[in-house]
């Protein structure tokens, strides 16, 4: 017994001895080190036939294994970033910019200068440091007296404040408080011909850098403004980017995210936040429990081994919440740039800073973030593509894509411009490209079955608008407003879904009865209430419109939006429904290629609606000739790309009387 005793004893001794190798050789801060110290103490104290001990060895291993202060060096240069992401992606010229303004930042802050402020009575001791300064590249400010010095700290920030210590009136201690009340980070150095221990003690009590007694050697003063500056950028937070992608599904806001990785050289990392009901998937689990585990973000940052990855937290939007907590107001702290530089894990136990990181939260709608998360983000929204830009999507990237993919990298088949156009239109109906990619996945495998049966078939096959229906089979969608006439009592419409812009169709029909409205079509209480305020401003207005006051007290109103079966809501519809109504108490019929979009109030104002983009491109895909939106978007119209507005006429109204002669047709 005795001998196995000693033997895990040594065996003991040598883990200790290797682990203690291991914290020695790894920079690990401060209070990391005397975690890991007294976790080392606990270690060597007890028996390793104890499940702590094995726990304690695990978690030591994992702390130390963490890039405490591993980063990758960031690229900056702005032209190649910019050919990176116009290399990955076509278009979103907005994301594009936003990306590059957050490099420019970064160079311009990496390149400034050293600022520093020399505070001293003596006028000979000012000449002699801002002549020393100035020839290390340094920016240098001087103030002759304590007054003046707090002038200039009200005015400015500095990186290093190297002040006298006895002044007039206002003494060196005074400005140090000054300095370090106002700017933390600022390291403050006192020198002084009266030199004690108390003072030292004090003005380091108090937040000073170093202490130097005159007379002083310029060497050793430009020594300690050196470590104070090393100090002042290593502590300095640098604030990582919280950007949210907000759009549609297939808008490429993931693979943006990878692209931008790539543009500024630094690591990638996903995690899926889809469903995750666990807090603990964020935080991780405290080390009383068996088998616990760091959080996914500490988790992946370690699997980088780098302190500030581009780290994209996909789908936000669809986070679960049960009785194991709340995933979304886990990411609180973890997203707040103010907060996140002392991150705690349950399972590290020890602050960790993601102020280095770079996050990129992607959502369908952003609308669907918890508020107080919303407010810490960014939010750049990802429109549905326009026509012409699918176009050049496909034939730019994923006719290349799936040609590879599918074997023909050897005769790759040449699809032209007209047979792409002609898959958009009558094969796809979406605001991304998901759909789009698949049915040219679909041609390129028919052609490669064509291939392998018929070996002999030689030379590039050119796909044309005929061979897409040869391979495609009978067009799937229609342009289903063109392709109807006008009638009495339907009004198109635009509104906005979580997939992009749609077009509605509102029908209206007045039967013998009692004076209700009907509603149908899973209509939800903001478009009923819509519903409601358009025939009570009609029925206010009816001399106007040239209708029977009384037509109401014999008779029902029914509304009904087509495809019952799919909840809508929202009030982009009233506006519509009101037009659809005055139609039919008119007799006048509403002309199908004129879409409508507003907000209706009871006094017959149109209020500004979103989804301003999403809703002309809806209307281009459909046919539509003719927007007509409320006077309040005409800035949204004027900021949108030319293609987007491309073969359609905008009308705006300030009142719903201003367009009935342009949506109904003449009686």
């Amino acid at each position: 017994m005795s001998i196995f005793k000693k033997s895990d004893e040594k065996l003991q001794a040598e883990a200790v001895d290797e682990l203690r190798r291991k914290i020695n050789s790894v920079k690990l801060p401060a209070h990391a080190l005397r975690v890991a110290d007294s976790e080392l103490e606990m270690l060597s104290k007890i028996s390793p036939s104890v499940a702590e001990y094995t726990i304690g060895l695990n978690y030591l291993d994992y702390l130390i294994g963490l890039p405490w202060n591993k980063k990758t060096e960031d690229n900056l240069d702005l032209q190649r970033a910019e050919r990176v992401l116009n290399e990955r992606h076509y278009g979103l010229s907005e994301i594009k910019q936003r990306i590059l303004e957050h490099l420019a930042v970064k160079i311009l802050v990496m390149n400034n200068k050293p600022r520093i402020l020399v505070v001293d009575d003596e006028a000979i001791v000012i000449r002699n440091l801002e002549h020393m300064f100035k020839k290390e590249g340094y920016t240098v400010v001087t103030a002759n007296s304590g007054q003046e010095a707090c002038n200039k700290l009200d005015a400015s920030d500095f990186d290093v404040v190297m002040t006298d210590l006895k002044m007039e009136h206002i003494s060196g201690l005074d400005v140090l408080e000054k300095a370090k009340g106002k700017y933390p980070d600022t390291q403050v150095i006192m020198i002084t011909g009266y030199a004690t221990v108390d003072t030292a003690v004090d003005s380091i009590k108090k937040g000073a850098f170093h202490y130097i007694a005159k007379p002083f050697k310029l060497e050793d003063v430009r020594a300690t403004v050196k470590k104070a500056l090393e100090k002042k950028f290593s502590t300095r937070s640098t604030k990582g980017s919280v950007l949210c992608f907000a759009g549609p599904p297939g808008t490429g806001k993931t693979s943006l995210g990878r692209a931008i990785a790539d543009a500024l050289g630094r690591k990638f990392v996903r995690i899926s936040l889809g469903g995750i009901k666990d807090e603990a998937e964020i935080r991780g689990h405290r080390r009383t429990y068996a088998g616990a585990m760091p959080g996914r973000i500490i988790d992946e940052i370690n699997r980088a081994e780098s302190l500030n990855p581009v780290l994209m937290l996909d789908e936000l939007d669809k986070i679960g919440q049960d009785f194991k907590g709340d995933p979304a107001s886990a990411l609180l702290e973890a997203l707040d740039p103010e907060q996140n530089h002392n991150f705690i894990d349950h399972y590290l136990d020890v602050p960790f800073d993601l102020s280095s990181v770079m996050f990129i939260v992607t959502a369908n709608v952003a609308d669907n973030i918890q508020p107080a998360l919303r407010d810490r983000m960014e939010i750049i929204e990802f429109s549905g593509y326009t026509e012409d830009e699918k176009t050049q999507i496909a034939l730019q990237y994923l006719v290349h894509k799936q040609t590879h993919e599918k074997g023909l990298s050897d005769c790759p088949p040449e699809f032209t411009p007209e047979a792409v156009t002609k898959i958009i239109q009558e094969y796809t109906r979406e605001a991304g490209i998901r759909n789009l990619e698949r049915q040219i996945a679909t041609i390129c495998r028919k052609i490669a079955t064509e291939y392998v049966h018929n070996k002999d078939a030689g030379g590039h096959l050119k796909v044309t608008p005929e061979t897409v229906e040869k391979y495609l089979g009978a067009r799937k969608y229609y342009f289903e407003v063109t392709d109807e006439e006008n009638r009495i009592g339907v009004t198109t419409g635009l509104v906005w879904t979580e997939t992009g812009g749609a077009i509605i169709f509102v029908e209206a029909a007045k039967m013998k009865g009692k004076g209700e409205l009907i509603l149908t079509g899973s209509l939800g209480n903001v478009m009923r209430e819509s519903a409601q305020a358009a025939l009570s401003y009609i029925r206010s207005n009816a001399a106007f419109f040239n209708i029977d006051e009384n037509f109401f007290e014999a008779q029902d109103v029914h509304v009904h939006v087509p495809a019952g079966a799919i909840p809508k809501d929202g009030p982009s519809a009233g506006a519509t429904i009101a037009m659809s109504l005055i139609s039919l108490l008119t007799g006048r019929a509403a002309r199908r290629d004129i879409a409508v979009s507003g907000e209706l109030t009871l006094s017959g104002r149109v209020l500004p609606v979103g989804g301003v983009k999403e809703k002309l491109l809806a209307a281009r895909r459909a046919g539509v000739k003719t927007v007509v939106l409320p006077s309040r978007n005409r800035v949204d119209i004027e900021n949108l790309p030319q293609d987007a507005k491309k073969g359609l006429e905008v009308q705006f109204a300030e009142k719903i009387g201003d367009i009935v002669d342009l949506v109904l047709v003449k009686s």
